[in-house]
């Protein structure tokens, strides 16, 4: 059973800059697309940006564009998501997220993931 593990989250003042990585142990990437979600405390998971399962083809939510990078090394098995000029609004539990995929898939639907991890807290706080 694949899992994917997160991890990086933690607290930086607004306007600073955070890396989130997700591996998969013993597993390989190659033919799954990555999801990057997040929650807030009160408020439902929303969809932050994904990759497909080839690294060529992403999505960003509205709120995030321009700021978050996602980019998928599969020599490496992991994909980052770089969030730079961080604000308060983005603190919360950023979850990593994989579905399977036979040809490029780009969603940010939670319901079209199949494996999720733990989440990591990422604090945005002066």
């Amino acid at each position: 059973q694949l899992q994917v593990v997160e991890s990086g989250g933690g607290l930086v003042q607004p306007g600073g800059s955070l890396r989130l990585s997700c591996g998969a142990p013993g597993f390989t990437l190659d033919y799954y697309g990555i999801g990057w979600f997040r929650q807030a405390p009160g408020q439902e998971r929303e969809g932050v940006s994904c990759v497909t399962r080839s690294g060529t083809i992403t999505k960003y939510a509205d709120s995030v564009k321009g700021r978050f990078f996602i980019s998928k090394d599969n020599a490496k098995n992991t994909v980052y998501l770089e969030m730079n000029s961080l604000k308060p609004e983005d603190t919360a539990v950023y979850y990593c997220a994989a579905n399977y995929q036979s040809v490029d898939w780009v969603t940010l639907r939670p319901g079209d993931y199949d494996h999720w991890g733990q989440g990591t807290q990422v604090t945005v706080s002066a």
